[in-house]
């Protein structure tokens, strides 16, 4: 994002689209997961409520389930809508993919980075 390389968002629990740690993009990410976030209480209730339950654990997945405090990456369209919203968590800059800039800009990162 800030022109160096991608730092790692979170190993625990385990992120990113391909399980590495890291908000990494590729052609089978149709969802852009490109923001490295650290989730609240606020993000993971809207998060709910538009249809993605990020803190039931689902093991057939491989997912722990997400508590606040945790560091994940998500799509950066879900971002957009949360900053919309109101209840956009922090961002890790370092650890968030410059791919995010096609749905948000820099300064809207830079104002919710942690």
């Amino acid at each position: 994002m800030l022109g160096g390389e991608l730092q790692t968002c979170g190993h625990d629990p385990l992120t990113g689209f391909y399980r590495d740690g890291c908000c990494d993009v590729g052609a089978e990410d149709i969802g852009v997961h490109s923001v490295c976030v650290e989730v609240d209480e606020e993000f993971l209730a809207f998060s709910l409520r538009a249809g993605n339950d990020l803190t039931t654990p689902k093991p057939e997945i491989g997912f722990p389930g997400l508590k606040p405090g945790d560091r994940w990456c998500i799509c950066a369209s879900r971002w957009k809508e949360a900053l919309d919203a109101g209840v956009a968590p922090p961002v890790h800059l370092v650890a968030t993919h410059r791919a995010t800039l096609e749905w948000v800009s820099l300064a809207e990162l830079e104002a919710h980075a942690r």
